[in-house]
């Protein structure tokens, strides 16, 4: 094993202190190669060690440094990004500030894989507002894109003044640093249940504005209400969910039983076969979670298996608005907290092959 191997393994074993601490003494030196001299010109009185990387990845993780200033006759180069298999994906992927110059293509599952030649959403459009900005997550496959630009398009007809989109993907996907455990190949998004309003909100604003519950009350409670409200639920949400699930690009939306139990009522019509893919799920009575369909060209994509055949309106969601799924068997005692088991974080090595080349893709 080489030094920067050792190094990188014995990290890896510390605490966070540890390693935080370790880190910093490794990148005192880390930065030489990252300089070149220009030919034919003089180098200036300061030497190349004087400059470091804005951004290095030592052991996994994404340690910011200071950036200095170029010595006269000197050219900075990016620093090579050095990866290894078994350090938590979710360290690279979220440290990538810019897409993969690749050709557009969805890698992978949609939740193990990542994303190549990522288009952004603009902040703001016309009938639509990108939330969280400072998550740097309004990126996805151009499909995405082109998805959520007609369906803001469409916004208006069903009576929905603008969408305000919150999550899609990273720059070149794959898993994040918090959050979800999908939305990883950019096809992913998720709308708010919260309509635009008519003046563009402040980056401050589009920080702490929260998007709206449309849950009657708690669902882990026995014999809980589990309906929306209807002081919040309107027949609007449900044009513009139907206007969604519509499209012939969408898999699945996903949404809380209470709403799939509000669309299943709403829909009085013979054409019920967009309810087919509007499936329940845990949460997602804030927003409602766009899954687009593979592209044809991105080789190596995986779909999910389609949903089950019908509306998805009968025993299926009878099992989701009982007692069963909500209500713990075994309730902790009293002043007992909770068991949390933390999930290891998915591995670099856990990812296709593919990915590794959209992470080092300068």
């Amino acid at each position: 094993m080489t030094r920067r191997g050792r190094s990188a393994r014995i990290i890896w074993k510390m605490s966070l202190a540890g390693q935080a601490l370790a880190i910093s003494v490794l990148l005192a030196g880390a930065a030489t190669a990252n300089i070149v001299p220009v030919p034919g010109t003089k180098p200036g009185g300061t030497t190349p060690s004087d400059y470091r990387p804005t951004l290095t990845i030592i052991a996994g993780v994404p340690v910011p440094t200071k950036k200095r200033e170029v010595p006269e006759g000197y050219v900075a180069t990016k620093p090579k990004l050095v990866l290894h298999s078994q350090f938590p994906a979710k360290n690279y992927f979220g440290a990538a500030d810019g897409p993969a110059p690749l050709k557009a293509r969805a890698i992978g599952s949609y939740a193990k894989g990542c994303l190549a030649g990522g288009a952004s959403l603009p902040p703001d459009g016309p009938t639509w507002q990108a939330m969280r900005l400072s998550r740097n997550r309004n990126w996805g496959h151009p499909d995405l894109i082109d998805y959520l630009k007609d369906l803001a398009a469409d916004a208006p007809k069903v009576g929905w003044n603008g969408l305000l989109v919150g999550d899609l993907a990273q720059p070149r996907g794959g898993p994040m640093l918090s959050g979800h455990a999908s939305h990883q190949i950019g096809l992913d998004a998720d709308i708010w249940l919260r309509e635009m309003p008519n003046r563009r909100l402040t980056a401050e604003e589009r920080e702490e504005i929260s998007a709206i519950s449309m849950l009657k009350g708690p669902l882990d409670i026995k014999g809980a209400d589990r309906r929306v409200d209807p002081k919040k639920w309107s027949d609007t949400h449900a044009r513009l969910i139907r206007r969604a699930a519509s499209d012939k690009r969408v898999a699945r939306i996903f949404v809380n039983p209470t709403i799939k139990k509000a669309l299943c009522d709403f829909e009085k019509g013979k054409d019920r076969a967009w309810l087919r893919k509007v499936r329940p799920w845990w949460g997602h009575h804030y927003h409602f979670h766009v899954r687009l369909s593979c592209p044809n060209d991105s080789v190596g994509c995986k779909n999910q298996d389609p949903p089950p055949p019908g509306d998805g309106c009968g025993s299926h969601l009878t099992y989701w608005l009982s007692d069963e799924p909500w209500v713990p068997k075994n309730p902790p005692k009293a002043g007992e907290k909770p068991k949390v088991v933390k999930k290891r974080a998915m591995a670099l090595a856990a990812l296709p092959n593919a990915c590794r080349t959209v992470l080092t893709a300068n």
